[in-house]
């Protein structure tokens, strides 16, 4: 008569489960594996966000290093940057647009840096939301934070949040939203000309 064990509970499971139990205890930037439910009101669904924080190479993405490169992952919601040199590394989470309508990829460089950014609603923020103000100056109430980068492609930026709720979601009329002191980080690492890929 054969003995049958008792069922070991699933590998995967339990390590998935003391992953988790330990990024709650990481940094965003260091968290790995963050599996969160969502509910998107503007899509009126409930989604599974798994965001992986791991570091990636820069040679799939970039032909050179020249003037450092950012790499923006929409669907990770990470921002990537390398230096010219390559000697510096960073990976920030980030807000993403909360739709694909919204969301612009492709090839882009930072065209000017900001620190105390002012804020005007682009003409179509403003048909969507008429209430907003026609202007926000540097300050607490700003939605770009404390430093913004501007890309070559018109209204779009990678900037900070004073709302630090946005960070890892789908929150922004389309730019890339990092904390305030991780932009002020990237702020200092970037460079006009620095190239910027988003996917």
């Amino acid at each position: 008569m054969s003995r049958q064990r008792p069922a070991l509970p699933n590998r995967r499971v339990f390590l998935t489960g003391t992953a988790a139990a330990i990024s709650g205890l990481a940094t965003p930037a260091l968290a790995q594996n963050k599996d969160t439910v969502e509910f998107e009101p503007e899509l009126g669904t409930v989604r599974h966000n798994i965001s992986s924080f791991r570091s990636l190479n820069w040679q799939p993405y970039f032909g050179d290093l020249r003037n450092g490169a950012i790499l923006v992952d929409t669907t990770s919601r990470a921002l990537h940057y390398w230096s010219e040199d390559k000697t510096t590394y960073k990976l920030y989470p980030t807000s993403v647009p909360i739709s694909e309508e919204l969301t612009r990829r492709g090839r882009t460089s930072v065209v000017q840096k900001v620190e105390g950014p002012e804020w005007r609603p682009t003409p179509s923020m403003k048909k969507r939301n008429p209430e907003w103000p026609d202007y926000v100056g540097p300050g607490p109430d700003n939605p770009l934070g404390t430093h913004a980068l501007y890309l070559s492609w018109t209204y779009y930026r990678i900037h900070g949040t004073h709302d630090t709720r946005k960070i890892g979601r789908r929150s922004s009329n389309g730019c890339i939203g990092l904390f305030n002191e991780h932009i002020a980080e990237l702020f200092g690492n970037a460079k006009v000309g620095t190239q910027v890929l988003l996917i």
